[in-house]
C-alpha cells in the first residue's frame, strides 16, 4: 500500500502521520516525499543510530538528493567538557552550507535527532559571516587569516591531524576546516597563494592540488571583541558579582577559550536561532521521536537542577553557573 501511496505538498495536511511503516522502509516513505517537493526537508531521527541509518537508507532511495547531517553534541547538558572536534566540524559545515541560498543548490535532506534539534545555534548571519575564500594568486595578509582561525575555534599545532586544527611554517599554512575531507596545505610566496593542495594526514603528503578553498569556523563560539564584551555583561546580569576563582568569566574576558565554554553559548550573540529557522521546509519526526523528546527535556531539567545546587565543591572545583534551560535550549 505504502508503494503505490501518491502524496502532494500542495494538498497536504499541517499534520500527516504514516503508521504501519516497516523498519527500514521509512527510507523509502521519505524518498517518495522528496521526490514530491523541491526545497529542503528536515528529518527528525530518536538518536544518533536511527539519524546514520536514515542517511545511508536515503543515499539508496534517493542518490541524487544531498544529505547534511546535524548530530548532537557527545556530552551531556551542563557538562564541564566541551563537544568532540570532528563533531562540531559537522554541525558547522551543514549550518554553513544551509546559510547559504539553498534557491540554488541541489535538493536536501537534513538528518538529525531530537537532541541536536532542541538546542539553539548560532545565527545564520553569523555562520555566512565567519567565512574566508582563498584560490591560487589572492594576496592575503597571513596575521588577518591567523587572527581569523584563532577567533573562530581554531587550535594551533605543530602537525595537522584533526579537524580545528592549524600549523604555520614559515610560508606554509596548513589547516583542517569544516566540510573538508583532509586538511589543507596553503603554499605562499610573499603575500600571494601560490599553490593549495590536499595532503594526508597521516603521511603529511600531497593527494590533490584544489584551486579554492572556504574556511569555516572551527567552533560554534565566535570569540571576537563582540561576543567577548557581550559575554561579560550577560554573565555578570543573570549570575552577579563575578568570584575570582571563575576560570570562565577570566579566559574569556583575556580573550582565551576555556573548555566546555560551548554550554553558555547563548551569551555571546544578541539572540540564536535553531535549525529549524535554517531549514525552511517541512519537517518529518521519526519513530520514537515523542518518547526521545520526553526523555530530552527529563534529562536538561536534572543536570541543570544538580549543577545550580552545586556552584563549587569542598575541594576547591570551579563554580559552575548553569543557563537556565530555556536560554540554551527549545
Amino acid at each position: 500500500m505504502l508503494l503505490n501511496t501518491k502524496f502532494s505538498w500542495e494538498t497536504a495536511q499541517p499534520r500527516t502521520r504514516f503508521t504501519g511503516v516497516p523498519e527500514g522502509c521509512d527510507a523509502l516513505l521519505l524518498a517518495e516525499l522528496l521526490a514530491s517537493y523541491a526545497g529542503s526537508i528536515l528529518h527528525v531521527s530518536s538518536d544518533d543510530v536511527a539519524m546514520n541509518r536514515m542517511a545511508d537508507s536515503i543515499g539508496f532511495f534517493a542518490p541524487d538528493v544531498q544529505v547534511l547531517k546535524f548530530p548532537a553534541w557527545d556530552c551531556l547538558p551542563y557538562d564541564r567538557v566541551p563537544p568532540r572536534g570532528d563533531v562540531v566540524a559537522e554541525r558547522l559545515a551543514t549550518l554553513a552550507a544551509l546559510s547559504e541560498n539553498a534557491s540554488n543548490g541541489p535538493q536536501t535532506l537534513v538528518v538529525t535527532t531530537i537532541a541536536a534539534i532542541l538546542q539553539r545555534v548560532a545565527p545564520r548571519a553569523t555562520i555566512r559571516q565567519a567565512r574566508v575564500q582563498l584560490q591560487p594568486g589572492d594576496q592575503i595578509d597571513l596575521a588577518k587569516i591567523v587572527g581569523f582561525l584563532a577567533a573562530n575555534g581554531y587550535h594551533r599545532t605543530e602537525t595537522v591531524r584533526e579537524p580545528g586544527e592549524f600549523a604555520v611554517r614559515g610560508d606554509i599554512v596548513d589547516v583542517f576546516a569544516p566540510g573538508l575531507e583532509e586538511p589543507v596545505r596553503i603554499d605562499l610566496f610573499g603575500d600571494e597563494i601560490e599553490k593549495i593542495r590536499r595532503f594526508d594526514a597521516l603521511s603529511q603528503l600531497t593527494t590533490k592540488v584544489i584551486d579554492s578553498l572556504t574556511l569555516l569556523p572551527s567552533s560554534e563560539i565566535l570569540l571576537d571583541d563582540d561576543g567577548i564584551a557581550r559575554f561579560r555583561t550577560r554573565y555578570r546580569e543573570l549570575f552577579g558579582a563575578v568570584r575570582r576563582d571563575d576560570p570562565l568569566y577570566e579566559s574569556v574576558s583575556e580573550g582565551i577559550r576555556h573548555p566546555g565554554m560551548e554550554h553558555w553559548l547563548p551569551l555571546f550573540y544578541a539572540e540564536t536561532e535553531t535549525l529549524f529557522d535554517y531549514v525552511n521546509g517541512p519537517v518529518v519526526l521519526g519513530a520514537q521521536t515523542a518518547e526521545a523528546r520526553e526523555d530530552r527535556f527529563d534529562q536538561i531539567v536534572d543536570y541543570h537542577a544538580a549543577r545550580a545546587n552545586t556552584p563549587g565543591s569542598a575541594e576547591g572545583e570551579a563554580p559552575f553557573n548553569p543557563l537556565a534551560p530555556d536560554t540554551l535550549y527549545l
